[in-house]
C-alpha cells in the first residue's frame, strides 16, 4: 500500500489498484481526488472535507463516501454518496480493510458545540485520527498520521498522544495552518519528544506503508 501525503490532512491510499482518499479538504489540492473509488471524511469541517471539489468528483465519477451522520447537514447534493460510520464499525472500502474509532472531535472552547468525529485505522497499519486524540487500545498502530498543530491542539497533548500510540513511525498532520516559522519550531519538538520516528512530509510525498 502507497500513502500520498496531500496538504493538510489529506491522505491517499492506493492498494491493488484501488484508491482511497481520506480528508480532502479546501488547503489540499483537489487532484487527490481523481479516481478515487472511495472517500472517507472525518469531520464536517471545510479543512477536512472540501464540499465543492468533493460534489465535482463525485458528477464525475459516483464513489461511496463514508463519515459520521453529521456530515449529511454540509455535503449538499453529495449527501446521497454518505455511508454513515460509527464508532466500533469495521469495513472494507477500496480493497482497504477500515476500523472506526473516538467519536467526537477535540474540544475547541466549551462555549462552541462539540461535533462528531470519527478516526479510521487503514488495513491495521496506518492511522488517522482526524481532530481529536483518541488512542486505539486493541491494535498496535504501525504509521501514525498525528495532528500537530490546530485551534484546538496543545503541544504536550499530541506529544502524550504519540508515545500513546507508540507507533513505529509517526508523520505531522494537519499541518496547514503553519509557516516556516512553525514548521521549523515543532518539527525540532516532535522530533525530540515523540520518542519514535518522526517526520513531516511536504505534500505530494509517497511512502509504503
Amino acid at each position: 500500500m502507497q500513502v500520498t501525503k496531500y496538504a493538510h490532512s489529506c491522505l491517499r491510499l492506493e492498494h491493488d489498484g484501488a484508491v482511497l482518499v481520506v480528508d480532502p479538504g479546501v488547503f489540499s489540492d483537489p487532484a487527490a481526488l481523481d479516481g478515487a473509488d472511495a472517500v472517507l471524511i472525518t469531520h464536517e469541517h471545510p479543512d477536512h472535507v472540501d464540499v465543492a471539489a468533493l460534489t465535482r468528483a463525485l458528477e464525475r465519477r459516483p464513489v461511496p463516501v463514508h463519515g459520521p451522520a453529521s456530515l449529511a447537514g454540509v455535503l449538499g447534493d453529495a449527501a446521497e454518496a454518505l455511508v454513515t460510520v460509527e464508532p466500533g464499525q469495521s469495513f472494507t472500502v477500496a480493497g482497504v480493510p477500515v476500523r472506526a474509532y473516538g467519536g467526537q472531535h477535540a474540544v475547541i472552547h466549551p462555549d462552541i458545540p462539540v461535533i462528531q468525529n470519527i478516526g479510521y485505522l487503514l488495513a491495521d497499519v496506518v492511522y488517522h485520527p482526524g481532530d481529536a486524540l483518541f488512542v486505539p487500545d486493541d491494535v498496535q498502530v504501525d504509521t501514525l498520521f498525528a495532528p500537530i498543530h490546530a485551534p484546538w491542539s496543545k503541544f504536550s497533548e499530541v506529544v502524550d498522544f504519540i508515545r500513546a500510540v507508540a507507533p513505529r513511525r509517526a508523520y505531522a498532520l494537519h499541518d496547514g495552518l503553519l509557516n516556516d516559522n512553525g514548521f521549523g519550531v515543532l518539527d525540532r519538538q516532535y522530533t525530540a519528544m515523540s520518542k519514535t520516528a518522526y517526520r513531516r512530509l511536504e505534500p505530494g510525498t509517497r511512502i509504503d506503508a
